[in-house]
């Protein structure tokens, strides 16, 4: 039986170098740095005290009204699903009234959730009694509040998902969407990730585990993949959506397409609950499974938007893992960290570096990695430390994720 074809026809962000989806690939090209002090008074106090903001406030382009009934972490998915759903073109034909509800579903993962709004509203109830504790506060801070949320906007009556899977929630939100599409249950999801964590008490934890970096020098240079003197990861915040359609359905309408998603595969360390494999065994498998799914070779593979948090074990485990599963080719593969940019986004960092990654194969170009002066010499890989062309023809790019409980998500695209 023939395959359904799964599509990208629309792209949305906000993250902490772009307010949109066109401003957040012009910066990561440019090699432009997210990451910066805290100056808020709740910062005062932590070992940590820089992270990286979404640099454009939701409530800035939201309606006032919805912005209050809206926990942040779904502020920031509302904002980039608007901008995909507009982006698709499936705005208009929704409006026509020409989109049938029932084929369009929703596919939005966070992390962690609506942090934000659970721990105020605790606040709230210790300082001021049990009545102030908004009425909304439960479906502001259920973790299916984005993707409740996009669904209302777009009219989605198919499934409506949210896949948790801690820092690989993103990436298993797209593999999900190209499974409802495949299965025959959506013509259209909507899918992606979202987080808004950049709170105290995340970030103590964070740090208190050992997961933050602790360098005190310039921020922009401290998120630092691969390099000898990397110390954890910078806590992000932003959201990735992407459009999904079947290709007949994309064509039928005559949608523009930016890319295919070819498959994906999904795993499990059963390790640790923080550390990954140091061997990268489980992520392995899923990067296998992928190129499996996707019925192509390690040798199509050009470009790696790589999972790359800047943790001393976690960026080596990752190159064992690619060098597992592409073998020799992986020396003529250009390998990127975004997140030495954008920081880590945790629940929605999979979305934003798979919009990334679709947008190099549609721009025929790979953005850097920033700040990566001294390669560890545990990691064998060609890393981009300033923008790379790649070839013409058809070529297919990985998106790798990974997330504590040992959760492993490798996605693969296409050129369209």
């Amino acid at each position: 039986m023939t395959r359904t074809r799964v599509v990208v026809t629309g792209l949305g962000t906000t993250s902490p170098v772009g307010g949109d989806a066109p401003s957040t690939w012009e910066a990561l090209v440019a090699g432009r740095s997210g990451v910066r002090h805290l100056t808020e008074p709740w910062a005062e106090e932590l070992a940590v005290k820089i992270a990286a903001p979404a640099l454009v406030d939701p409530t800035d382009i939201l309606e006032r009204v919805k912005a209050r009934r809206l926990d942040r972490s779904s502020q920031l998915a509302m904002v980039a699903a608007m901008e995909a759903w507009a982006d698709s073109g499936l705005d208009v034909a929704q409006a026509a009234g020409d989109l049938d509800g029932d084929r369009v579903g929703v596919a939005m993962a966070s992390g962690i959730g609506g942090v934000n709004t659970l721990l105020s509203n605790y606040d709230t109830l210790k300082e001021k009694g049990p009545r102030r504790v908004s009425p909304l506060a439960v479906p502001m801070l259920m973790p299916n509040g984005p993707a409740a949320n996009i669904s209302l906007y777009v009219g989605a009556r198919a499934a409506v998902n949210t896949p948790v899977s801690a820092c690989a929630s993103g990436n298993e939100a797209i593999s999900l969407a190209v499974d409802q599409i495949r299965l025959g249950r959506a013509d259209v999801v909507v899918a992606g990730g979202t987080e808004a964590a950049i709170h105290p008490l995340p970030m103590a934890a964070f740090s208190n585990m050992m997961a933050l970096s602790k360098n005190a020098g310039d921020p922009t240079t401290v998120s630092r993949p691969w390099d000898t003197g990397r110390d954890g990861f910078v806590l992000g915040e932003g959201a990735g959506v992407l459009v999904l359609e079947s290709e007949a359905h994309a064509r039928a309408r005559g949608a523009r397409i930016y890319a295919e998603v070819l498959g994906a595969g999904i795993t499990a360390d059963s390790h640790d609950i923080a550390q990954p494999d140091p061997a990268g065994r489980g992520g392995s498998r899923a990067i296998k499974r992928a190129l499996l799914e996707s019925d192509i070779s390690p040798s199509d593979i050009v470009h790696v938007n790589a999972h790359a948090t800047s943790t001393p074990q976690g960026d080596i485990a990752e190159g064992l893992m690619l060098h597992s599963t592409l073998g020799s080719h992986v020396d003529s593969v250009v390998v990127t960290s975004t997140k030495s940019m954008t920081g880590h986004l945790l629940g929605g960092a999979g979305a934003l570096e798979a919009v990334a990654t679709v947008l190099a194969l549609h721009h025929r170009k790979a953005p850097p990695t920033i700040n990566l002066d001294h390669q560890d010499p545990a990691v064998h890989l060609d890393i981009a430390t300033s923008p790379r062309d790649l070839p013409a023809g058809d070529i297919a790019a990985l998106n790798n994720s990974f997330g504590f409980g040992g959760a492993n998500v490798a996605v693969i695209f296409a050129s369209a």
